[in-house]
């Protein structure tokens, strides 16, 4: 096995590399399986990351049935049912591997599991299905559309619809899908009367909100409750003019080439935003992430893409900020009771810690359980077919922590993993968002 001996590890802090997928060697096919024996091979010795993911267990139980019961035993042809589990959470890389850079070894599986996907999707490999799926901006604009949404939110539930979608395009009948709004977040938004901007602490008092996809045409109350959040405590708020897609579904689909059209549209106008004298939130964490360190990682040398990075911020993070500078109010009419919330993958590793949770703390009254578990939704992995039973048994640990908590509220940074631990209850709760409970205790 690679690296017998030398098993421990690297206390230094992990260095992320950029990701040279321009260069002839990132495309190398050769050069892509030989990288991907040498990492399985380390992985195999380890198995630390065996709980995180379903790109584990497939790993192993590929070495495990082998003829050697080492990695040279397995067949490369078998390398991409690896690739297909990995969601590119990043949580092995941020929480769990020993053998991260600066070590020698310069493991970085996420973007190993990159690197195939992009290979995959160049030589035509996607299914349409996933193409459909991650086209978001396509899909919201079709499905947004006011009798469309309609029409799209009752064929959704209808089992003999849904077992068509099996069939033709492998989305799987149980899965819940999102629900579209013929009034989307842009068209309900009102501009509030003109105000000045109170800098505090490491913020400007301005913010510009990336609304995000799924705000805009699924859940735009969640950026109603945000903005009315931000506005109770003396923040300006206002909408970027224009957006398209963040890119973190074409990113996990491996079309790099989609994702730098989509930075291409996006990190000039965020950028303006910015030298307007705004700090961007977004009230989906893989937004957030996107801007804050996959771009980055893409697009290492673009000035514009590290202006947005240093000025975009996690919602909360942003509140907590002003809380330390003694910007935030705490004027709750009421408490909220016991809470679980659900720390989705995406929020995790951006190394910011709880900051949900922290403000939501300051509600008197409050009782707050924490849950550091992947959802196994990951936006379209849960919904196909072929993945939709290993996101149930991912998502199991969550919903028995909702279910025994007997909580009065549960939510998720992510509203799409909320969903998908609601689905797993089953007992007619719905999830929350943190916006709305905050609200709530503001009694605003």
């Amino acid at each position: 096995m690679a690296g017998e001996g030398t098993r421990e590890g690297s206390l230094s802090a992990p260095i992320r590399h950029p990701v040279p997928w321009k260069t002839p060697e990132f495309n190398n096919e050769p050069a892509l399986y030989k990288e991907l024996e040498r990492v399985f091979d380390i992985c195999h010795g380890c198995r630390r990351c065996v709980s995180l993911c379903n790109a584990f267990p497939t790993l192993f139980d590929l070495v495990d049935n082998s003829s050697t019961m080492e990695i040279d035993g397995v067949a490369k042809s078998d390398y991409g049912k690896v690739v297909d589990h990995c969601y590119l959470c990043d949580l092995c890389y941020m929480t769990k591997c020993p053998y991260v850079p600066p070590h020698e070894w310069n493991v970085d599986f996420p973007h190993l599991m990159l690197r195939a996907k992009a290979q995959r999707f160049k030589k035509g490999e996607s299914r349409f299905r996933d193409r459909l799926l991650t086209s978001t901006d396509l899909v919201g604009n079709l499905a947004g559309i006011p009798v469309v949404a309609e029409v799209v939110n009752a064929a959704n539930r209808m089992k003999p619809l849904r077992r068509l979608l099996d069939k033709t395009l492998h989305i799987h009948p149980d899965a819940p899908l999102p629900k579209f709004h013929g009034r989307s977040a842009r068209k309900r938004w009102r501009k509030a009367a003109a105000a000045r901007a109170e800098p505090a602490g490491q913020t400007r008092g301005k913010v510009a909100v990336f609304v995000t996809c799924y705000g805009n045409r699924n859940l735009p109350s969640m950026v109603e409750d945000m903005a009315a959040v931000f506005r109770h405590n003396g923040i300006v708020v206002d909408l970027v003019p224009r957006e398209k897609c963040c890119g973190m579904p074409k990113l996990e689909l491996g079309d790099l080439d989609t994702v730098e059209r989509l930075k291409n549209a996006n990190i000039p106008m965020l950028a303006q935003m910015v030298d307007q004298g705004c700090d961007i939130v977004a009230p989906v964490p893989s937004c957030v992430l996107m801007f804050r360190k996959e771009l980055p990682l893409l697009f290492p040398d673009e000035p514009m893409v590290r202006k947005v990075s240093e000025a975009m911020f996690d919602p909360f993070e942003y509140l907590f900020l002003r809380h330390k500078a003694g910007r935030f109010k705490t004027d709750f009419k009421k408490s909220l009771g016991k809470l679980v919330y659900h720390v989705p993958c995406h929020q995790r590793v951006q190394n910011i810690g709880l900051k949900t949770r922290d403000v939501l703390k300051l509600v008197p009254g409050t009782e707050i359980e924490v849950v550091e578990r992947c959802s196994g939704h990951d936006g379209t992995y849960a919904v196909k077919s072929e993945c939709h039973e290993f996101a149930v048994k991912i998502c199991k640990p969550v919903v028995s922590k909702v279910r025994q908590s007997e909580c009065d509220h549960y939510f998720s940074d992510c509203h799409m993993a909320g969903v998908q631990i609601e689905s797993g209850l089953d007992d007619g709760k719905s999830v929350e968002t943190p916006f709305a409970l905050l609200r709530q205790a503001y009694g605003i």
